[in-house]
C-alpha cells in the first residue's frame, strides 16, 4: 500500500515512548483506537508488511491519525479503555455492548432484602455474581424468595402484603423480628448464596418426610420441586477448588481472522458461570485479549485472583487492576486454564460457520446495493411514520452503516403538522431532518430509503429539488402481502429483488428495525399521554406527586386497582379521594 505524503510526515514525528493512538478515516472518524509500548515501532508496523485480510482492511481505510503520550505502559493501557468506551471504534473489540454483568445483591438494612442489579458500586449491599444472564440471576432470587421468608418489597409498607399471607414473609413493617432469628436467616441465605446448600437441603428434606407423614400432598410436592431446583444449581458447578478464593479464569482462541474470548467466573472455589464473545480480529491479539479484559472489570468486580494463559504480561494487567493475575504452570489451575482454552476453541469452531455466513452475506447485500446504485453506499437513512387515527403523529429514522445500524444515530420525531396523510407527514420529517443537516453543515447520507413506491419517492424528490441536497434516493416497493419485492429508484423505474438475495433480506431488516423504532416511540407517547391527561386533571397533583404516583403503582391501570386507602399512602386524603373519583368515572 502507498502511504501518503501526510502519513509520512507524520509518522517521522513518532516518539520513542508509551501511549495511545487513534486511527482516523477521510471523514476524521475513529476507526480504531490501539495502546502501545513505543510508539514509534507500533504505528509504523501498520503501514510496512504484509498483513491479514482484516487489518489490510482497516489499514486501507486510514487517512489520518492521532497520538497521546503517556508515562507509563499501565497509563496506555487504561487511557486506551476510556478512548474506547467513549469513541465505540468500529475496528477495536467491545465487550457486550458496554454493558455489565447482573449480580445478586443482599441489602445490609435490619430488615434485608435479595435482589438483582447490574449496579454493583453500591456499598450499602454485599454482591454475588456474575451471573451469565438476567434469568439466571433473577431464577436464583425467586429460589431464595420461596425458600426464605425475606422481605421482598423494595420500601417498607405500612401495612402486610399478599407475601406475609402466603407465609413468605415474615412482615417486619407491623411484626418484631427477633434479633437472632433474622441474623440466623441472614446467614443461611448467604450461605447458599455461595454454594453451602447441605444446610438447606437437609431442612427441606425434613419438610417434605413431615408433610408426606401428615398427607399434605401438594404441599410435598412444592418441596420437592425446590430441592429439585437446588440440585440443578449443584450440577452446574462442577469445577470445585478447597481453597473457596473468587478467581476468574480467561483464555482465548484465534483462527481464521477472528478470537474467541471465554471466562470462568470462580465464587467461593464453586465455578458460578461462564461468559463467551468471539469477534473479528484487526489487532494483535494479546492487546485485544487485554482490552477485552480490562472492558469486562469496567462494570465487574475484581477478584481476588486472576489466571491466564502463558505470554500474558500479567505485571500491567495486575498493576491496573491491583489484583494477583497468575500464569499457573502445572497443578489444578493448569489444567482450569487450559480447560478454558479447550472451551473457547469449541466455541469458536461451533460459532464462527454461523458468523462467517452472516459476513459473507452481509458483504454480498452491501456489494449488490453498490452496484444497484452505481456508487458507493456505506450509511443509508429510513424513515416510518406512526399514528392513531391522527393523533400521537410521529416518525422514527434509524440509520445502517455498511449494513449494520448505527443506533446512536437514531432519531425521533413529533411531528407538528396536524396529521392529513402520510405522504404530508414524510414531507414535513424529510425536510426537518436535512434542513437541519445543511445548517448544521454535517456529512449527507449515501442514500435514502423511503418505504414504499412511486408516491413516495416523488415526494421525497420535491425535498431533495427544494433544499437542493446531494442526495440518491429509492424506494422500497411492497406488493399485496406487504412484503419488499423491488427497488425504485428517482426515474420510478423499479428493480426486482429475488427472495433469496440477501439484499432482500437486509432491505427486510432494515424496514422491520425502522417499523418497530418508529411504533415504540408511538406506544410511549400514547402511554404517557393517557398518564398525563387523567392525573394533570386532578387537584393537588403536580409533578413531584405524579412522579410519587406513578413510582408507587408503575401504572394508571395499577392506580385504578388500588384502593383509596392505598392511594392516601401516597397523597393527601383529599387529593387521594379526588383522584379516586376521577380514575373511576
Amino acid at each position: 500500500m502507498e502511504v501518503s505524503k501526510h502519513l509520512q510526515d507524520k509518522l517521522a514525528l513518532l516518539p520513542d515512548c508509551p501511549g495511545c493512538y487513534l486511527m482516523k478515516n477521510e471523514n476524521q472518524d475513529i476507526l480504531y483506537v490501539g495502546k502501545a509500548k513505543i510508539l514509534k515501532n507500533r504505528v509504523r508496523s501498520y503501514f510496512h508488511g504484509v498483513h491479514d485480510y482484516k487489518t489490510t482492511k482497516l489499514v486501507q481505510n486510514i487517512r489520518d491519525f492521532e497520538f497521546i503520550v503517556t508515562s507509563s505502559e499501565k497509563e496506555a493501557l487504561l487511557l486506551e479503555i476510556n478512548l474506547i468506551k467513549k469513541h465505540r471504534p468500529p475496528f477495536n473489540i467491545m465487550l457486550m455492548d458496554d454493558s455489565s454483568y447482573p449480580y445478586i445483591a443482599m441489602s445490609q438494612e435490619e430488615h434485608f432484602r435479595v435482589y438483582t442489579t447490574r449496579n454493583i458500586k453500591n456499598k450499602k449491599a454485599t454482591y454475588y455474581g456474575p451471573y451469565p444472564s438476567a434469568q439466571s440471576a433473577t431464577q436464583m432470587v425467586r429460589l431464595i424468595h420461596t425458600l426464605f421468608p425475606i422481605r421482598k418489597c423494595d420500601h417498607m409498607p405500612k401495612k402486610a402484603c399478599l407475601y406475609y399471607h402466603m407465609h413468605q414473609c415474615k412482615a417486619p413493617c407491623i411484626h418484631e423480628i427477633d434479633s437472632n432469628e433474622n441474623k440466623e436467616m441472614k446467614n443461611s441465605v448467604r450461605k447458599f448464596l455461595q454454594g453451602d446448600t447441605k444446610e438447606i437441603l437437609s431442612m427441606l428434606q425434613s419438610q417434605m418426610e413431615q408433610a408426606s407423614e401428615l398427607l399434605q400432598f401438594e404441599k410435598a410436592q412444592q418441596i420437592l420441586q425446590s430441592i429439585e431446583a437446588i440440585k440443578h444449581i449443584e450440577q452446574k458447578q462442577l469445577i470445585d477448588f478447597q481453597d473457596g478464593i473468587n478467581r476468574d479464569v480467561f483464555g482465548f482462541y484465534e483462527d481464521k481472522g477472528y478470537v474467541s474470548f471465554q471466562g470462568f467466573f470462580i465464587r467461593q472455589g464453586k465455578l458460578l458461570e461462564r461468559t463467551f464473545a468471539i469477534q473479528p480480529i484487526y489487532e494483535d491479539t494479546m492487546d485485544a485479549f487485554l482490552s477485552f479484559i480490562m472492558q469486562y472489570y469496567q462494570n465487574n468486580i475484581v477478584p481476588k485472583e486472576i489466571l491466564v494463559p502463558r505470554d500474558t504480561p500479567i505485571d500491567i494487567l495486575a498493576d491496573s487492576l491491583n489484583t494477583k493475575v497468575k500464569i499457573p504452570i502445572k497443578g489444578e489451575k493448569k489444567k482450569l486454564v487450559d480447560l478454558v482454552i479447550q472451551n473457547a476453541k469449541e466455541a469458536h469452531e461451533q460459532k464462527f460457520a454461523l458468523v462467517e455466513r452472516k459476513e459473507k452475506d452481509l458483504q454480498l447485500a452491501n456489494q449488490h446495493l453498490n452496484e444497484i446504485c452505481q456508487k458507493e453506499v456505506h450509511v443509508v437513512e429510513l424513515f416510518d411514520n406512526s399514528h392513531l387515527s391522527g393523533t400521537y403523529n410521529v416518525s422514527g429514522l434509524v440509520v445502517y452503516k455498511d449494513g449494520l445500524p448505527d443506533k446512536n444515530q437514531y432519531r425521533h420525531y413529533q411531528l407538528k403538522e396536524k396529521y392529513r396523510s402520510d405522504l404530508d407527514s414524510m414531507k414535513e420529517v424529510l425536510y426537518r431532518r436535512y434542513f437541519r443537516l445543511l445548517m448544521e453543515q454535517k456529512k449527507f447520507p449515501d442514500l435514502l430509503l423511503v418505504d414504499g413506491g412511486k408516491l413516495q419517492v416523488q415526494v421525497a424528490k420535491e425535498i431533495k429539488n427544494e433544499l437542493d441536497l446531494p442526495l440518491l434516493i429509492m424506494g422500497l416497493v411492497k406488493d399485496d402481502k406487504h412484503t419488499t419485492r423491488a427497488l425504485i429508484n428517482e426515474n420510478l423505474e423499479e428493480i426486482e429483488l429475488k427472495k433469496e438475495d440477501p439484499l432482500f433480506f437486509l432491505l427486510t431488516r432494515m424496514q422491520d428495525e425502522v417499523h418497530r423504532f418508529a411504533i415504540s416511540y408511538h406506544r410511549n407517547l400514547r402511554k404517557k399521554g393517557m398518564t398525563q391527561s387523567i392525573l394533570d386533571g386532578v387537584n393537588g397533583i403536580g409533578p413531584k406527586r405524579k412522579k410519587a404516583l406513578m413510582k408507587h403503582f408503575k401504572s394508571v391501570k395499577q392506580m385504578k386497582l388500588a384502593s383509596l386507602e392505598e392511594l392516601m399512602e401516597v397523597v393527601p386524603e383529599q387529593v387521594a379521594q379526588d383522584l379516586f373519583e376521577a380514575l373511576h368515572e
